[in-house]
Formats: structure tokens, C-alpha cells, sequence
């Protein structure tokens, strides 16, 4: 008889649910989960064709070892001896700060508790996830003003909002189950504002579109601040009662008004009263944001800016209320919340308190760990290719398709003495190593999963992995192992009760509690029903007060020049997904979407006389690639825009980075485009 199991959907990070039919051992189909909190049965495109990866022939299925230009076949006894002997060596030989660790966003939340762990007993401070290239402005600037790195409301919260204040995303394309909450205000009245520099579906929701600049978002989000202060739009005794810093920040704001701000954003000055007006004095007013907010050098002054605009308006701990950062990756919320950053451990204790370290230090039985920020992902690049790391163990990612300037990242894991990758495919980044570890996917393993939401939510085993595949856990526990480490757990239950103990906002979500939809954090015990809404009593700070941080708009590290006249912004498109590891390898996807493109303002291509559909090159200082044009009036002169789902992209995108979270400045670039030869 068929079995249906229940799992979460593998893309991005609104944590849907589906069931996966098994006949004979099989996955054979997927089953809407229609009772689903967040979902309510569907799914996007990406989820339709999840199975398609299970199966694609490009799976790993053994372990692999370099041998001159070949990777040939070994067996997992001998790959594991060979990491844990490199891993040794380098240790021994240059220090525990040689060694560099990229955790998973594809991976559960117990498989990333044991990746941060092996790499904090290994001694080495340097260990992060993907969470550095997406929403690492949102952990740093969310805990800054709020004290918590989390969204404030649920999905389903929406539908209680007068106002929705959508800046920074796509959310129609990129996260579609949520915009289906926002359709459902919207047929109770609600106003809905779009700040975005592409009309994108996204924007044909809106009442209000604001189609700013690239690069301009705190200059808009500040001239918003400063028309509901001079208006009296503010929540005066919200603010005297749960927050601090108001009179800095009323002084910071005070000449940062519409018209000023239209000069930098091109957003006409009446618009961005209009906008303004919408959200300070609607009784329930919400934010959303993604990439379009945080992947830039000012992403935190961004976060931070937003967070100064609820805060003065009251707009939080309310129901219609919030800030609801949108992740991209399935589980970056929890891979963030087990410790996998450069800067924090399990449960966002800080690296560089003392305190922190003895905690876990007594708690993992470890005569000694690492104290102190280690570096980020980024910076593991940079330290590879000036000889500062000499081996990195990579599991689930691949920099080479999703860091910036993707030349130099090639080069910096060419130079290391030793890369050890763990993937389900030989992506571009496994290619270059010198071990390959075939993992499962998610299909194929159990554990939690936290979505952006911050909803944990256990996934079943559906099916085997293919070949000799093991799970990231019994990888990592044997590589511990072998190590000498005390890495020795049976399976996902065994962990998540270890992170039970000792990540507090976690405690009461214990396997057995974890039904149907979950629970969301923070679940301090277990009688607790979990926190839907944050924020709801205080803030989780030391006086249970918000910080009102001023920020100031600075422009984007780079600018349109002669040699490169046009402003390159990048994002994502509905049938792809993030480095396109999994979609690209998706037939039914890629039938729909088989190539890179860039989209063109007509005018700036009929002055180049580009056609749609022609083949363009794009370049930027630091390379070129090829695409196909599209003309459209999604974007405005001067600005192109092009998705990062495929190889070429990141070739152009800058390294510069927010000095406060190391992320990459991905959306905007100086550019040129011409028609191919």
C-alpha cells in the first residue's frame, strides 16, 4: 500500500507542507497537506517539482577524491580518513584559525547544531551559513533595536493587517503561499504600499508603488519616519513606555523629507507622504522585506531603519502588526537560531562573552572553545586566497555560484591545501574539491526545520538516499569521531533534545510535541503553546525596552560611470531558486525557464539597438557574461536587472560589504550591456 509522509518543503523559507507518496519504496508523487497553518495546501512552482530532484542522474551517490584533474571512487572509510587527517593536519600544523566551516540553510536544524559544534571543538572560531549573503543585516539589526532576530508575526497574522508595507521584496514570485495572505487583507480593506526598483508582480497589488533607485531604501524609509513625526502620526505613549533614543532619532530625521528624498530616490515627494500617511495611521500596520533591504553595504543601517519606522508609529507587538523578514532558504532562521554564525553561538549567545563560552564549554564537557567573532563567509574567501585558511569543509552551499565576484572565489578555493565538500549534487563549488561526500535530501532524512516564520517543524523520512548517500548527521558524527571529538548521536531526536537544553527559546519543543504545523519560538517549555507575536509585553533586552537607532542614507559603494553607465541589480525570479543547485537540475522548471536573461529599459536598448531576445554581454569591473535581452518597462532607464539562479551572474556582483553584518553589496553594481558579436 502507498504511504503518505509528511515533510517540508525543501526551497524557501515559508516552511510549507506536503506529503510525499511512497509505493514500494519510492517517491511517487507529492499530496497537498491542506490543513498546512502557513500553506492551507500550496504550493509554488518549485515545490510541484521537488521529487524531480530526488531522482535527476547527476545525484551523488559515492564518495569521490581527487586525483590530478580526475575525482575517482573511494570508499566512505577512506574518505572520512582523508578529512579527518587533513582537517588534523592543518590544525597541528597552522592552527585552528586556518580551518574554515560553511554550515547549511538546506540542512536541518540538528545537523546544523552539529556542524557549529564539530567546529567550535575543533577550536576553530570561523564557521557560518548562507545566512551571511541574505538576511545577516536582519540578526545583526534585529537584535540591535528589538533583542530578538526573528520575524514578530505569523503568515496568517496578515490577514489582520489594514496596512501592508512591502519594500525590498518580491513576494509574489518568491515567496507566492505568503502573498495569498496579503490578497486575503486586502479584501477586508486593506492599503498595501510596494518601494521596489522593478514593477514586478509584486507591485500589481499595490496602492501605492514606490519605484525607488537602487541602493536609495534608507533615504526613502527615513523621509517616511520624518513625515509621521512632523504630521503627529507617532504612538507617543507606545514610545515613552517600551522605547529609547526617540529625541536622537526625531533630531536625525528632522531634515530627511519627501523632497529631499526624491531627489536621491525618484520617488515623487506626494507619493512618499501618501505612503507614509497609509502606514503611520492605519491601526494595524505591517513590514515586509527581503534581499532587496539586506543585500547591500548599508543592509543593517536598512533593517535598522525599518525597525525605527514601526517602532515610532507603534506599529509591533500587535496583531496586523510587525516586521516580518522573508527568507530565502528553507531553514537560514534555524541554521542562524543552532549558532552556525561567525559571531554567535547556539541560541544567539554572543562569541565574544566569556560567559557564553563557559556555558557551552560546561555543557559539550570541552576543556576549552574558541572565543570571539571568526570569520564570516565571505571573509573565509579572502583568507583562502591570501593563504590565512588553509582548508575548509563546505556542506550544502556553493560559493562559487553565490558569492560575489565569482572569479576570485575560484581562485581562493584553488589555494587551499585542502576543500572538503558535502553536497547532493558536484556543483561548481564540489568540482573544485578535493573530497566529495555524497549526502540525502531532505526526502531522505528527519529532523526540524525553523521557518521564517519561526515555526519548527519536524520533517519525516520518506525514502532512502540513493547509493551509499548518508544523512549530513551521520556524516558529521562520523567525521567527529574520527577527529576524536565527542560527536555520538543516533539519530535527529537525540540532538534536538541536546538543543532542548540548551537553547532556551527551544526547551519546550520537544520531538513529541512536534505535530501538525509545529510550534513557534520561543517555547520555554513544555507546557508552553509557543510565542505567535513577539514583543507582545516588551522587548527582549535588558530593560524590556527597544532602541530607536539613528541611521544615515549613504550611497551605494558604487556608481554609474562612463566606462559603465548602467546600475545592475540582481534578484530572484519564481521558477528558480537561490544558487539553482536543485532547479537548474529540475526539468520541468527549466523547460519554462532555460537561460540567463537581463531585463532592459526599452529606451536604453533601442539607443543600443538591442532587440528582445538578442544575445547582450554585460559587464562590470571585475568580468562579463552572456544573456538574452528582455525589453521591458519593468525597469527604468539607466537600471538592469538580471536573477542569480545562474552561473554568470555573480561573475559581475561586487565584494563590498556592511561593515556591521559582511554581507556583499549583490543589488547594485556598476554595469555596461552591448550586443554580442
Amino acid at each position: 500500500m502507498p504511504r503518505s509522509v509528511p515533510t517540508i518543503c525543501p526551497y524557501c523559507g515559508a516552511g510549507c507542507g506536503f506529503y510525499v507518496n511512497v509505493e514500494k519504496g519510492r517517491a511517487t508523487n507529492i499530496e497537498y497537506m491542506a490543513d498546512h497553518p502557513a500553506s492551507e495546501g500550496a504550493l509554488c512552482s518549485k515545490a510541484n517539482a521537488s521529487l524531480e530532484v530526488l531522482y535527476h542522474p547527476d545525484r551523488l551517490l559515492h564518495p569521490v577524491k581527487r586525483s590530478g584533474d580526475q575525482l575517482t571512487r573511494i570508499s566512505w572509510d577512506e574518505a572520512l580518513e582523508a578529512a579527518a587527517r587533513g582537517l588534523a593536519g592543518t590544525l597541528r600544523r597552522f592552527g585552528p584559525d586556518a580551518i574554515g566551516i560553511l554550515s547549511s540553510s538546506k540542512c536541518s536544524n540538528e545537523e546544523n547544531y552539529l556542524i557549529q559544534k564539530l567546529a567550535r571543538l575543533l577550536g576553530t572560531r570561523n564557521v557560518d551559513n548562507c545566512a551571511r549573503l541574505c538576511h545577516a543585516p536582519s540578526v545583526v539589526g534585529l537584535n540591535r533595536s528589538l533583542g530578538a532576530a526573528g520575524m514578530t508575526n505569523p503568515f496568517a497574522d496578515l490577514a489582520n493587517s489594514r496596512c501592508i508595507f512591502v519594500i525590498g521584496s518580491n513576494l509574489a514570485e518568491n515567496h507566492p503561499v505568503m502573498s495569498r495572505w496579503i490578497h486575503k487583507a486586502r479584501s477586508k480593506g486593506a492599503i498595501v504600499i510596494v518601494a521596489d526598483p522593478r514593477r514586478t508582480p509584486t507591485s500589481w497589488m499595490a496602492d501605492h508603488f514606490l519605484q525607488l533607485r537602487p541602493g536609495t531604501d534608507v533615504a526613502l524609509i527615513n523621509a517616511m519616519a520624518s513625515v509621521a513625526i512632523e504630521q503627529g502620526l507617532i504612538d507617543r505613549q507606545f514610545l515613552d513606555l517600551w522605547t529609547c533614543g526617540y529625541q536622537e532619532l526625531k533630531s536625525s530625521v528632522k531634515d530627511c523629507t519627501p523632497s529631499w528624498a526624491e531627489g536621491i530616490t525618484g520617488v515623487p515627494a506626494e507619493d512618499i507622504v501618501s505612503a507614509a500617511q497609509a502606514y503611520a495611521a492605519s491601526p494595524a500596520s505591517s513590514i515586509l522585506y527581503s534581499m532587496g533591504i539586506t543585500q547591500h553595504t548599508t543592509g543593517t543601517d536598512n533593517v535598522q531603519a525599518l525597525a525605527n519606522l514601526a517602532l515610532i508609529c507603534g506599529q509591533i507587538g500587535r496583531e496586523g502588526t510587525g516586521l516580518l523578514p522573508l527568507r530565502g532558504q528553507n531553514n537560514v532562521q534555524g541554521a542562524c537560531d543552532m549558532g552556525a554564525l561567525a559571531e554567535f553561538y547556539p541560541g544567539y549567545r554572543r562569541a565574544d562573552d566569556p560567559s557564553s563560552i563557559e556555558h557551552f564549554r560546561q555543557a559539550w564537557s570541552a576543556s576549552d572553545l574558541p572565543v570571539g567573532r571568526g570569520l564570516t563567509a565571505t571573509e573565509m574567501i579572502d583568507a583562502a586566497a591570501d593563504g590565512r585558511i588553509r582548508a575548509m569543509y563546505i556542506v550544502g552551499e556553493d560559493p562559487v555560484n553565490s558569492e560575489p565576484h565569482g572569479g576570485h572565489t575560484i581562485t581562493a578555493l584553488e589555494s587551499l591545501d585542502l576543500l572538503v565538500v558535502q553536497d547532493i549534487f558536484m556543483t561548481a563549488t564540489a568540482s573544485h574539491a578535493d573530497l566529495v561526500l555524497p549526502a540525502a535530501a531532505w526526502a531522505e532524512k528527519e529532523g526540524t526545520y525553523t521557518s521564517t516564520e519561526r515555526r519548527v517543524q519536524w520533517s519525516c523520512r520518506a525514502v532512502d538516499p540513493p547509493g551509499e548517500a548518508r544523512t549530513d548527521l551521520q556524516i558529521v558524527c562520523s567525521l567527529g569521531k574520527r577527529l576524536g571529538l565527542p560527536l555520538d548521536y543516533p539519530d535527529a531526536s537525540a540532538v534536538l533534545a541536546e538543543i532542548n537544553r540548551l537553547v532556551p527559546a527551544y526547551q519546550g519543543i520537544t520531538r513529541d510535541r512536534l505535530g501538525p504545523g509545529g510550534l513557534i519560538w520561543p517555547c520555554p517549555s513544555v507546557n508552553h503553546p509557543g510565542t505567535p507575536i513577539l514583543h507582545s509585553s516588551g522587548f527582549k533586552t535588558a530593560d524590556g525596552r527597544a532602541t530607536l537607532l539613528p541611521v544615515h542614507y549613504r550611497p551605494p559603494a558604487e556608481k554609474p560611470s562612463e566606462r559603465f553607465p548602467f546600475t545592475l541589480t540582481t534578484g530572484r525570479i519564481a521558477l528558480h531558486h537561490n544558487a539553482g543547485s536543485m532547479t537548474r537540475r529540475s526539468p520541468s522548471l527549466m523547460q519554462r525557464a532555460p537561460n540567463l536573461f537581463v531585463e532592459i529599459n526599452p529606451a536604453d536598448a533601442a539607443r543600443l539597438q538591442i532587440e528582445d531576445g538578442d544575445d547582450v554581454e554585460v559587464s562590470t569591473a571585475r568580468g562579463r557574461t552572456r544573456a538574452a535581452a528582455r525589453t521591458t518597462g519593468r525597469v527604468s532607464r539607466g537600471v538592469v536587472f538580471m536573477p542569480f539562479h545562474f552561473p554568470g551572474t555573480n561573475i559581475l556582483t561586487p565584494d563590498a560589504r556592511d561593515s556591521q553584518a559582511g554581507i556583499p553589496e549583490f543589488k547594485v553594481a556598476a554595469c555596461n550591456i552591448s550586443r554580442s558579436d
